[in-house]
């Protein structure tokens, strides 16, 4: 926009996105989706290239610690196993309910447990394997405590380092 000159009102008149709207794109309170950000940069001559390529995440050794058991428990997961699993995670659902206060825990708790009502395994793999924030996040309140072998556990803490 400073390249080209262009207001946030005179983008928004170019492009019939409403200028709060833009105002929040750029202050990041409001995400913008690729198709939107293309829309808006044609608006000024420009076009979105996006770039794929992986990267490593910068998670702290708690985090790297819990990604891999939730990843070792993620191989064992299937509908079959889920079943089986079910009366212990949803004990440790119910202790979680009591013991854990504030957001985005909450929340958090309530979604673990409404995908194993639901019996979601793609969206149990997300969340165990999950390397964004969201999936760190739900980790931190996990109801899959007790499910690893001792070990399994100890053969996942040991690469863990």
């Amino acid at each position: 926009m400073l390249e080209t000159g262009t207001t946030q009102s005179g983008l928004s008149r170019l492009s019939g996105v409403r200028q709060p709207s833009i105002s929040g794109f750029l202050s990041d309170k409001v995400e913008i989706s690729d198709d939107q950000l293309n829309r808006l940069l044609s608006c000024m001559g420009f076009q979105l290239e996006v770039v794929r390529r992986p990267i490593v995440p910068q998670l702290t050794r708690s985090e790297r610690r819990s990604w891999q058991l939730h990843r070792r428990l993620s191989t064992l997961l299937s509908h079959q196993s889920l079943k089986e699993w079910k009366p212990t995670i949803e004990r440790n659902l119910d202790r979680l309910d009591h013991g854990v206060t504030g957001q985005p825990h909450e929340r958090n708790v309530g979604r673990w447990r409404h995908l194993v009502v639901r019996g979601d395994v793609p969206g149990l793999h997300r969340v165990l394997t999950g390397l964004d924030r969201d999936s760190i996040e739900m980790r931190e309140v996990s109801p899959m405590s007790g499910l690893l072998t001792d070990e399994q556990r100890r053969d996942v803490l040991e690469l863990a380092g």
